[in-house]
């Protein structure tokens, strides 16, 4: 490549750099001010911090991810402008040990800030396990919630391995290894075993119901009996406060939290805000690899390149 033709790609490559330059100043400009716009409305000052609970509790992938909402319920109290926290539940229960990992964190930050529950349109077993630690619990008349229970369930495949002409065999060492297995008829060793595990969370389950809402471990049992109530029903059994939705549920903490006027709220960010450095490196990124492309077509087959090998394909 001759001096001239250096020179002319020197000046198109740098017209381009002036360009791709200004064009992310702007980019970064837009992220910044609507990368999420409930993070812009309540920028500053005392808010509402929202803590949205969807899903299958214990189910990370698509459900109800217990380590992040403890997480989030950390970061608001650590928080000194979030005044107040909502918890938005719209889920079915889920898994023991998340769902009480998501009340004792409930539990704990209740003590520092107050906390409301909203509840969507469904909020029933381990999704009511985790509300009733709140302040106050909002629910809409159709709300379906309660279901305060536990449940065990034993499906017996035998039939199909035996049509399948497939045959298992279990070793075990201990009595009560293979309880539940699917692949023999139920026991009654089977039963009393899971009968005293789901008596036992069975009884944690209705002390923390009784704590949380200040009712008598007595009346707790006897609504305790797995059944789903409306939110009209459940209000009329002192199972959630009152009939309303998210804006109520909002007015609410806010008001608890001894703030006037309009309420600000905060989600959280669904999505990492990019940073200028982030805008940069991969831009830089592609003008460079661009870069080597072009110059690499413009040198004779052979010639060495002055190129990082990660930019050459």
């Amino acid at each position: 490549m001759d001096k001239r033709a250096a020179v002319v790609l020197a000046v198109i490559f740098g017209g381009l750099f002036l360009v791709l330059f200004g064009f992310m100043m702007l980019a970064y400009s837009a992220v910044k001010t609507t990368s999420f716009s409930s993070e812009a409305e309540s920028s500053g000052g005392a808010r509402i911090g929202i803590v949205e609970a969807r899903g299958t509790i214990g189910d990370g992938q698509s459900g109800v991810d217990a380590e992040k909402i403890i997480r989030l319920l950390k970061k608001y109290e650590k928080d000194d402008e979030i005044k107040a926290i909502v918890l938005r539940v719209d889920s079915p229960g889920g898994s023991v040990a998340p769902s009480q990992e998501i009340h004792d964190a409930v539990k704990r930050l209740k003590a520092k800030k107050k906390v409301v529950v909203s509840m969507g349109s469904l909020a029933a077993s381990g999704g009511y396990y985790i509300s009733a630690p709140a302040d106050k619990i909002y629910a809409e008349p159709g709300t379906l919630t309660g279901s305060i229970g536990v449940i065990f369930m034993h499906f017996n495949v035998k039939g199909l391995l035996d049509l399948a002409h497939v045959e298992e065999t279990t070793l075990k060492t201990g009595k009560y290894k293979d309880t539940l297995s699917p692949f023999r008829p139920i026991q009654d060793t089977d039963r009393e075993e899971i009968q005293g595990i789901s008596d036992d969370v069975y009884t944690q389950f209705v002390k923390a119901v009784a704590e949380g809402r200040g009712l008598p471990e007595a009346k707790v049992r006897e609504l305790a009996e797995g059944r789903i109530y409306t939110g009209r029903r459940a209000k009329e059994l002192k199972l959630v406060d009152e009939l309303g939705g998210m804006d109520e549920a909002v007015a609410a903490a806010w008001q608890l939290a001894g703030q006037s006027g309009e309420p600000k709220v905060q989600y959280p960010s669904k999505e990492r805000e990019l940073s200028l450095r982030d805008l940069m490196r991969g831009a830089f990124q592609g003008a460079f690899q661009g870069a080597a492309e072009g110059v690499r077509s413009s040198v004779p087959e052979g010639g060495v390149m002055f190129l990082a090998p990660a930019l050459v394909k």
